[in-house]
């Protein structure tokens, strides 16, 4: 399949990001090259037969939901739309690719394996970065971001900011004590963190955990030595990397995919059960100091949220207006699509996640499928559960690693018919009541936990 190649080199390249630290890639437009080159393929698969034109259960869904991000725009902030809509774009065309580009196991199996790759990968950093000596690093401004830029000096914890700017500092520089990190990483805070998106640790976490299921899946594919020590050291890695991260939210999303196994393995209440003894040491090992002035953070943006949900139930506030309004962003993805684009949006947002939850949910039902449908709908229920759960305590309607996952389910549907044409899965007027009725309760309940939280 000719749009293969683009596509795994669009992923590598969001993930990776090697042309932020190689200086020679960092002027040509690698993303938008990939995309265009993955987007020529997939015309090409069509126009040879490779590949057949039919929409994933999600697609209306998922456009209707972009629509509705630029017509927020339109309504609240029309000066921002072009600026905005650029963005908007990667997520939309890298959904559409995955969605409908790969259409068979084999294929799913290889782009499975290059996310679990790059887990692995971010997983080594992240743990050396975890181990690495405390290191001066300059404090860097470049287009409204701070970086941190390692000068080989040494120095002794994150309270060491005096020792740094004394010998050997520059004059009129300010400088941080953080771990550095290969390829030019650094903590932030002592939190191990990559780049890009990636930068903020809870981010890192939840990318690591949502992949560590194709572990699983390749393990159950076959059952081999290599395989059980490869699923063994993913969950190592990841396990410990979370710690390293001290993001409470990564070592939720840890928790849910392993219970998302356990349930399957030996029933509900023994698998979550289980589950919860294997994560233990995660969670009594993986807090960190400040958690309590960082949680009291984390309510007052829902709380601002929320007010501005009830301020316009509409249109909200405009997609991508939160940082308008409240100095930090939602720190919740269901508060940031209500607020943003109200509650339409919210429902839209909520819709194509229950559909690519329900994808797999359903191949599993199907017990006259194959065993490789049901190890892939197995691992992107537990994906898909690790990454419903991180987005409760992250911003992340439009990030990109969502929609990627979003659109693995609509492989995992497009594989599924291509040996099964009648399996399908609807979205009906009793499924959107189902959304709604939830998304409300969760507002619902989040209104009083705020409300008790801070205060009424």
């Amino acid at each position: 399949m000719f749009a293969v190649p683009g596509l795994l080199a669009l992923i590598f390249l969001e993930y990776l990001r090697p042309q932020e630290y190689f200086p020679v890639l960092a002027a040509l437009p690698l993303l938008h090259m990939a995309a265009a080159l993955a987007l020529l393929g997939f015309i090409l698969d069509l126009r040879l037969g490779l590949s057949r034109l039919h929409p994933a259960p999600h697609l209306l869904l998922g456009l209707l939901f972009f629509g509705w991000c630029l017509i927020t725009l339109v309504a609240r902030a029309p000066d921002q739309l072009l600026a905005r809509t650029s963005p908007l774009l990667v997520p939309l065309v890298i959904y559409l690719l995955v969605a409908h580009a790969i259409q068979s196991f084999r294929v799913l199996q290889v782009l499975a394996g290059l996310l679990l790759a790059i887990c692995i990968a971010l997983a080594v950093l992240g743990v050396q970065q975890g181990l690495a000596p405390w290191g001066c690093h300059r404090i860097v401004w470049s287009q409204g971001q701070k970086t941190f830029v390692y000068d080989g000096r040494t120095c002794d914890g994150l309270e060491d900011r005096t020792g740094c700017e004394s010998e050997g500092a520059e004059p009129g520089v300010d400088y941080v004590c953080e771990r550095a990190g290969l390829l030019g990483t650094s903590s932030v805070h002592g939190r191990v963190r990559y780049r890009g998106t990636l930068q903020d640790p809870n981010e890192l976490s939840l990318v690591l955990g949502i992949a560590m299921p194709f572990a699983f899946a390749f393990f159950q594919r076959r059952r081999s030595l290599p395989r059980l020590l490869l699923l063994v050291s993913t969950c190592g890695l990841v396990g410990i990397c979370a710690l390293f991260t001290e993001s409470r939210g990564g070592q939720l999303v840890f928790l849910a995919v392993l219970a998302v196994y356990f349930v399957n393995l030996v029933g509900a209440w023994r698998g979550l059960a289980v589950g919860l003894v294997l994560a233990l040491p995660i969670l009594i090992l993986g807090g960190r100091s400040g958690a309590e002035s960082s949680t009291m953070a984390r309510t007052e943006c829902w709380w601002i949220g929320l007010h501005l949900v009830a301020a316009s139930p509409g249109f909200g506030v405009g997609c991508g207006q939160f940082l308008e309004h409240h100095y930090l962003t939602a720190h919740n993805s269901l508060i940031l699509s209500a607020a943003e684009l109200g509650l339409p949006g919210m429902v839209i947002w909520s819709s194509v996640l229950y559909l690519a939850v329900k994808i797999p949910m359903q191949a599993l039902r199907r017990t006259d499928l194959a065993p490789v449908a049901r190890s892939w709908a197995l691992a992107l229920l537990a994906s898909m559960a690790g990454l419903v759960v991180g987005s409760f305590f992250l911003s992340y309607s439009y990030k990109d690693v969502l929609w990627i996952y979003v659109g693995l389910s609509g492989v995992l549907y497009q594989a599924i018919r291509r040996h099964e044409p009648g399996f399908g899965v609807g979205f009906g007027i009793r499924d959107l009541g189902i959304v709604a009725a939830v998304d409300f309760a969760v507002l619902v309940a989040l209104v009083g936990y705020t409300g008790l939280k801070l205060g009424w």
